[in-house]
């Protein structure tokens, strides 16, 4: 899903809330996510899953076109992990798929 969708749903679901509020609203949610990362913290939302910085250390690795071997330098990088709930209604849904089908 696309943010620009997530807003026209908020703003279908919510019919009081104007498209430009609804727009704000997800611009606000994502910068936050974004500002508390940034700051190498974690953040969690209950029922949905965290959000984290994991750290890759530098290493080896080869470009795909020439096949030379190139350092990759050291970086974080944001991480996503499932909640519970999230998770086994996903897997729910998956065993569901897989018994109606033929």
């Amino acid at each position: 899903m696309k943010r620009s969708e997530l807003v026209q749903r908020l703003a279908r679901r919510f019919p009081a809330l104007q498209p430009s509020d609804a727009q704000t609203a997800v611009n606000l949610i994502c910068e936050a996510i974004g500002r508390v990362l940034m700051e190498g913290r974690r953040i969690e939302i209950r029922g949905f899953g965290s959000f984290a910085v994991n750290y890759r250390g530098p290493r080896l690795n080869r470009n795909p076109k020439t096949g030379e071997r190139v350092q990759v330098p050291p970086k974080y990088v944001p991480h996503f992990r499932t909640g519970k709930e999230l998770r086994l209604a996903l897997v729910e849904q998956t065993a569901r798929r897989e018994a109606s089908r033929p």
